[in-house]
């Protein structure tokens, strides 16, 4: 099956979506199901992981409801309060939510040292005996201390969102590489998502060529066997269009062999959050 590892849904609001600036006013509008299913139904995308785009605990739910409605939403990435005294029992609420497979912070957002936070790591430790996954959602110049995290979680299972959003606009390699190549040692970061790079570079003036850098690099890291394809529809929209990304990567994976490409079209996906 091919999935979409990484997407988002939302109702439009200025002061919950205030991170939408006037560089990306083509998104400040509503992107619900039906708009996804339109651009997947024409890229031959089967299914998707939908992924919290507000930290709140509605959105957590708004997010499974809109799964439990449509066949096509195989997963959700929601956000539950991790560094709370309460993550237990807010998590033993979502037990019987089987279209939960993982949770995510927006750590790009947050000071240095933040993912050395007691609290939030003991939040990361109720994971683990729930089976869900921790998305790592970082800025490049965070990496180092996701290696750190990772490293005191030998039991969790990670998944690495957009490549660990690299200075592509700049075209910067090191020291993202570098680091990226250390944290794809870790045997429980079982994927990383192909997605998020386009707004990572100039939403006008990037190129195909401009990316193959970084798509080289994060092959050499992760290898086939734990990459995913990801669109993360629609903030990608400000810089590219759903199928444009699709046939973007199609062609990057082009020269692997066919259960190589199947893994990154939808079987690491698959494996990694249960689907």
């Amino acid at each position: 099956m091919k999935i979409d590892s990484h997407h988002h849904f939302w109702k439009y609001d200025p002061v919950e979506y205030d991170w939408i600036d006037d560089d990306m006013s083509r998104i400040r509008r509503d992107f619900l199901p039906n708009d996804l299913k339109q651009e997947i139904e024409q890229t031959g995308i089967e299914g998707v992981v939908s992924v919290q785009a507000r930290q709140t605990l509605d959105e957590t739910d708004w997010l499974l409801d809109l799964a439990d409605a449509s066949d096509f939403i195989k997963g959700v990435v929601g956000w539950v309060p991790l560094a709370s005294e309460e993550i237990g029992e807010t998590l033993a609420r979502y037990s019987g939510r089987e279209k939960l497979k993982a949770v995510r912070h927006v750590v790009q957002g947050q000071p240095e040292g933040f993912l050395d936070d007691a609290a939030f790591n003991d939040g990361i430790r109720e994971l683990v005996t729930r089976g869900l996954v921790y998305d790592i959602l970082i800025f490049e110049n965070q990496l180092e201390e996701t290696i750190r995290f990772v490293d005191r979680h030998p039991d969790q299972a990670f998944v690495l969102d957009h490549i660990a959003k690299p200075k592509i606009k700049d075209d910067i390699l090191e020291p993202w590489l570098g680091n990226l190549s250390e944290l794809a040692k870790r045997e429980n970061v079982l994927g990383c998502k192909l997605s998020g790079m386009v707004t990572e570079a100039d939403f006008e003036k990037w190129t195909e060529a401009q990316l193959c850098p970084y798509l080289d690099g994060v092959m050499s890291a992760f290898g086939p066997e734990r990459l995913m394809f990801g669109s993360d529809w629609p903030v990608c929209l400000v810089a590219c269009g759903f199928g444009k990304w699709v046939d973007l990567i199609g062609r990057f994976i082009e020269p692997l062999s066919e259960s190589e490409q199947a893994l990154i079209m939808g079987g690491t996906a698959t494996k990694a959050y249960k689907l």
